[in-house]
């Protein structure tokens, strides 16, 4: 079923949605704050061998800089919510597919970190719970979404798998270089930066297959551990610095 922009808008009210409970409720936001920190630290160490690849590194980059991490990226979504209209006409229908799918990626990751950030706060302890191994574990298996969180999987899945098929398409590719102008004049500056980037990202990596296929079995496993009842290895001292998996 093609992405319309009502279905984009919806989940860009998700965001939002997320961000005002968090800034409602006391200590939220911070706590969140730090599970992205942690996130991003993780993917770093889940991915350090893709990272520093020639071949795979930049779409690693990019993959890092613009789905984990605690950067704010408020402004830029009111932005986007604003000018969603234009982008449905503008744009060509596989690319709106494809902003569709991050939409709906961005609404569940962050209504995860919201829920993962109110377990943890909520954890017996004499002092703040750190985000630790042991802590990051038990929080995810308090939300108790393993559902969401083989979803959150195929998502990011979808995206790569989109972006490596838009951009062995030439035709397309062309399109978009000549969107150059319109998507400025019409405020879809950044989107149209974030497209470029991707699409330059996944061209040099001249196949993504290996690429998809390492992520979807690094994460997989990941959220096997997650949500595992076998609590052999993790840490005893809730001070260390353990990443998983």
């Amino acid at each position: 079923m093609p992405v319309d922009s009502q279905l984009i808008l919806s989940h860009l009210s998700v965001v939002g949605a997320e961000r005002q409970h968090r800034v409602a409720t006391p200590g939220l936001e911070a706590r969140v704050v730090e599970i992205k920190t942690y996130q991003q630290r993780r993917f770093c160490h889940t991915y350090a061998d893709m990272l520093e690849s020639r071949r795979y590194g930049a779409a690693s980059r990019f993959f890092l800089d613009e789905l984990y991490g605690p950067t704010d990226f408020t402004q830029r979504d009111q932005q986007f919510a604003r000018v969603v209209p234009a982008l449905v006409k503008l744009f060509p229908q596989q690319i709106i597919d494809t902003v569709g799918v991050l939409a709906a990626l961005h609404a569940l990751s962050e209504a995860l970190d919201t829920q993962m950030g109110l377990h943890l706060s909520s954890m017996p302890a004499a002092r703040p719970v750190p985000v630790t191994r042991a802590a990051y574990r038990r929080a995810w298996q308090a939300t108790g979404r393993v559902a969401d969180r083989a979803e959150q999987i195929r998502l990011t899945v979808s995206v790569a798998s989109q972006l490596d098929r838009l951009t062995r398409n030439l035709l397309l590719r062309k399109s978009l270089q000549l969107m150059r102008r319109p998507a400025q004049a019409a405020g879809l500056g950044d989107l149209q930066q974030f497209l470029e980037r991707g699409f330059a990202t996944f061209r040099d990596m001249k196949g993504a297959a290996e690429f998809i296929t390492t992520i979807q079995a690094r994460e997989e496993a990941l959220a096997a551990a997650l949500f595992s009842s076998d609590v052999n290895g993790l840490p005893a001292d809730e001070g260390r610095d353990d990443l998983l998996p």
